[in-house]
């Protein structure tokens, strides 16, 4: 776990905890963090179990979230953190298309959404925002956003995979990472049968016939969103 540090007038910055399941991601978000005056990394954590842990000693002033978290869930994650803490801020992090995850993430207790790929200046600003106490997403997701709550329609559902619930999602993230049925089950501890089920929902909704064109259809999706 990272030191606490402090400032050269000897004033302690707000405590940001990182949850993000790759090294190198950890290590540079602690520097971009770090070099700002009243902002402070005061510990990291590479997946689930370890973030929760970690955030009950550390006692952090905002929890910064990635959604993919190895084999675990960013989104479980959130809402256990919200439920443990529901004064702790949390900022979602991630490489993950906005317009799929944003609204999910809020829903689960988060207070702000964020891709990886928006300047490091825009993360920064993102966990002060949320820190204030604001919500913070993208001014082009903001909108959609708006667009929505005004027309009655949820901006993830305008495509066949946003019209996924969020465990459907989960699965289908877990089949393109490779994980057959029975892996899955045991990661998010369900029963093989109730995944088969989502299996079939997913199909379903997705318009997909076979099961190797719904591993296919995964896989591509992963690739798609790991190149992003």
């Amino acid at each position: 776990m990272a030191s606490l540090r402090r400032d050269d007038e000897g004033v302690q910055g707000r405590k940001v905890f990182l949850i993000d399941d790759h090294p190198i991601v950890r290590q540079g978000l602690t520097h971009l963090v770090n070099q700002e005056r009243d902002l402070q990394v005061c510990g990291t954590a590479a997946e689930a179990r370890e973030a929760l842990q970690g955030v009950e000693q550390a006692r952090p002033d905002v929890a910064v979230v990635d959604i993919t978290l190895g084999r675990s869930c960013g989104l479980d994650l959130v809402r256990d953190l919200h439920a443990r803490y529901p004064d702790l801020p949390i900022l979602v992090l991630s490489m993950h298309d906005e317009t799929l995850f944003a609204e999910r993430a809020l829903r689960a207790g988060a207070r702000g959404y964020i891709m990886k790929k928006e300047a490091t200046q825009d993360v920064v600003e993102a966990i002060r925002r949320v820190l204030d106490g604001a919500l913070y997403v993208s001014e082009a997701m903001a909108a959609r956003m708006v667009h929505g709550f005004i027309t009655g329609h949820s901006p993830s559902g305008a495509s066949p995979i946003g019209r996924l619930t969020d465990r459907e999602l989960q699965v289908f993230q877990c089949i393109g990472r490779g994980m057959t049925t029975r892996e899955i089950a045991q990661s998010l501890h369900l029963s093989v049968k109730t995944i088969e089920s989502h299996r079939a929902h997913i199909k379903e909704k997705l318009g997909l016939k076979t099961t190797t064109e719904l591993l296919v259809h995964a896989i591509q999706r992963a690739q798609t969103a790991g190149s992003s």
